[in-house]
């Protein structure tokens, strides 16, 4: 059996996408240690410093979906270019920036960049590396953007109490024009693009539809739920939802193919990709505070405490495509989620009584398990749709995980604010039994996960797509 190695220039073009994709991911959470310093140079209140991130992730959701339209209208390299050119020009802003505002345009114009890079990272993985080596490499591609939150809260804090918040921008130019000229010489086009019609009303409707669900969500935990803020914002939602339904079966080339939901096998990896990003990022909410509003660690420490477990967990996810490769993707999927379920169970169980050695070591148990089943879900989920149909999937896959962030985010900050609301509990008494509650859905949200997973692999065999079972045949006889 030949095995097809993994030609330099595919490895040096994830990587040059990866480093954007990961500049993109590091500067969102390394900016939750600025806000303070941010609102004081520029006389905002911090709910408004907070859209500084709030902005960002709208912009990535509204791109993501037009990653299908991108790849067939235009090279890789063209849209590499474009992409690490406004991330640059976006960097640039922040960096001089001499007002809010500068600051908000600034975060929109990387989000852009962000949003074009991010699929275009998982396409080339997809189109140039052999079906043998494709798990580990979107193992790879899954690490890159994963270890970026477990390194920014460290790197933010370090950085803005040594050189002050403008050198986090500025510390990561080199590094991007490192990746840009790294691109530029290594990104190939192995399909021809062709002329696409880019579905502006599809594209109108999925906007309409992720600002109004984050609005809502944003306030949750402060307003009521009839009020205009959240009811009118969850009826903006909803009601675009319900016109891009009945947009994409009439359009040709929808903005997202949302007929690909037809496919029951892909589907369900689907929702568990979703739950498992929501609940990812809703520990990540509630960690940092325990750590210093309980255990009264200062926010540099609290990044120190988790940067251990988040990074080795993330470094497992290459080893974790490599167990798909090697022994199918049942093994590394069902394992990896239930050190998930275990983690959870015992971070519960444990909420009022979480000293910063064991949450160091649960959340690395945590991350273990994302490591060796969310960048599988991925791969396995793209593994049941034809070749010609991935670059769509991973479109639909790149924009769920957009709003299982933001939902996951405001969900859990909902939960934490009703708690901290309750006048009888002194403030760090709050954060625990919020965090407690808090535990208590994410468990139940990811109880979920392991129902569908037995349902995914006690059901009849799926079918294997014709295009996936040509591949491996064809290097199975080389």
């Amino acid at each position: 059996m030949k095995q097809e190695k993994i030609s330099r220039k595919t490895i040096g073009a994830v990587t040059a996408t990866g480093i954007l994709a990961f500049c993109g991911v590091l500067i969102s959470t390394a900016m939750n240690v600025i806000f303070p310093a941010l609102s004081a140079e520029f006389q905002v209140d911090i709910a408004v410093i907070q859209w500084l991130t709030t902005i960002y992730f709208l912009v990535l959701a509204i791109i993501v979906p037009l990653s299908g339209f991108l790849k067939q209208s235009f090279k890789n390299k063209t849209l590499f270019l474009a992409a690490i050119g406004l991330f640059i020009a976006g960097i640039i802003l922040n960096a001089f920036a001499s007002s809010f505002a500068l600051l908000l345009i600034g975060r929109v114009v990387q989000g852009i960049g962000t949003g074009i890079a991010l699929p275009l990272m998982f396409n080339i993985i997809l189109e140039q590396v052999p079906s043998g080596k494709l798990g580990m490499m979107m193992g790879v591609g899954t690490m890159i953007p994963a270890i970026a939150p477990a390194i920014g809260p460290t790197f933010g804090g370090w950085i803005v109490t040594r050189f002050g918040w403008r050198a986090i921008f500025i510390f990561l130019l080199p590094v991007l024009i490192g990746a840009l000229l790294l691109g530029a010489l290594t990104i190939e086009q192995k399909m021809k693009p062709q002329k696409a019609k880019l579905d502006l009303m599809g594209t109108i409707l999925v906007a309409g539809f992720f600002i109004g669900m984050t609005f809502g969500f944003s306030y949750m935990g402060s307003r009521s739920f009839f009020s205009l803020a959240i009811g009118g914002a969850f009826l903006l939602g909803a009601v675009c939802l319900c016109l891009l339904l009945l947009h994409v079966r009439k359009h040709a080339s929808p903005v997202l193919k949302l007929s690909l939901l037809k496919n029951k096998a892909y589907t369900l990896r689907l929702v568990c990709f979703f739950i498992m990003q929501l609940v990812l990022m809703g520990l990540v909410f509630i960690l940092p505070l325990y750590l210093q509003l309980v255990n009264q660690s200062t926010a540099q420490t609290a990044g120190l405490i988790i940067l251990p477990g988040a990074s080795l967990g993330a470094l497992f996810t290459p080893l974790g495509g490599r167990f798909l490769d090697r022994y199918g993707e049942k093994r590394p999927i069902v394992g990896g989620s239930l050190l998930i379920f275990s983690a959870l169970m015992l971070f519960w169980l444990l909420a009022e009584n979480l000293g910063n050695v064991m949450i160091g070591l649960l959340y690395f148990l945590f991350t273990l398990g994302i490591g060796f089943s969310f960048g599988n879900l991925m791969t396995s989920a793209l593994a049941q749709l034809e070749k010609v149909e991935q670059a769509a999937g991973n479109a639909l896959i790149m924009t769920v995980q957009q709003f299982a962030a933001a939902a996951g985010t405001a969900i859990i900050a909902a939960i934490m604010a009703k708690s901290q609301s309750n006048p009888a509990l002194s403030n760090s008494a709050a954060v625990v039994e919020g965090s407690k509650h808090s535990f208590v859905v994410l468990l139940l949200l990811f109880t979920g996960v392991l129902l569908l997973l037995g349902q995914m692999y006690l059901m009849k065999k799926e079918q294997q797509p014709a295009s996936l079972a040509k591949n491996q045949a064809e290097e199975t006889r080389g």
